[in-house]
């Protein structure tokens, strides 16, 4: 395998699990959302008033240096990707929590970015029902991401659904995932590695 993979989807759906999979099956390297060492992320959380901006310049700076990185690389997996930031931003602003001109000034920033990077050699979203993710998110128990009102993951949720209805960087596969569980079920497995193996030969 060549090139880089990108994994996406909302909150909760399983991407980190499927990277793994993924880097396994094919010995490549995975760069994995910063979250755990993120010391904007609960702040956001409880005041996303005051720590919109200042996170999602967080999220793309790291995913820009993930994505340098990995274009070094013959080949890796990428656990969500600089393509799909922009949902989070976009939601940010109509929802009241960023101001226009920061969105301006986020935007321009990641396209400068952009021009920089190599697109990928394949992007995966993965498809749930706001129920599903919810009830992932339940069962991971961080704490920030508890206190989200509903309302919050089903805009998310339609704001995937739209940006991917229109994707065109790259190959693109949408695999439905509520009912596929890839870490205990080697069926599942099984199913993603053929459209894999058929996209990338």
């Amino acid at each position: 395998m060549k090139g880089t993979i990108c994994i996406e989807g909302v909150v909760g759906v399983g991407k980190t699990t499927l990277g793994r999979l993924i880097a396994k099956r094919y010995g490549v390297n995975l760069y994995e959302e910063p979250v755990v060492n993120n010391p904007i992320l609960d702040k956001f959380y409880h005041d996303k008033n005051r720590w919109s901006f200042t996170s999602q310049i967080f999220f793309l700076n790291k995913r820009f240096k993930m994505i340098k990185d990995a274009s070094k690389k013959n080949a890796c997996v990428l656990d969500r990707s600089i393509y799909g930031d922009v949902i989070f931003s976009k939601m940010l602003v109509h929802d009241g929590f960023m101001t226009q001109e920061e969105f301006d000034i986020y935007e321009e920033l990641l396209y400068n970015m952009l021009e920089h990077v190599e697109k990928p050699r394949l992007m995966i979203y993965l498809e749930t029902s706001v129920d599903c993710a919810v009830a992932k998110i339940k069962k991971r128990g961080r704490d920030y991401e508890q206190i989200v009102p509903r309302q919050y993951w089903e805009n998310l949720d339609k704001n995937y659904r739209e940006y991917f209805k229109h994707y065109n960087l790259s190959d693109l596969i949408v695999i439905n995932v509520d009912n596929r569980d890839f870490l205990n079920n080697p069926e599942d497995r099984e199913y993603v590695f053929e459209l894999l193996d058929k996209k990338l030969k």
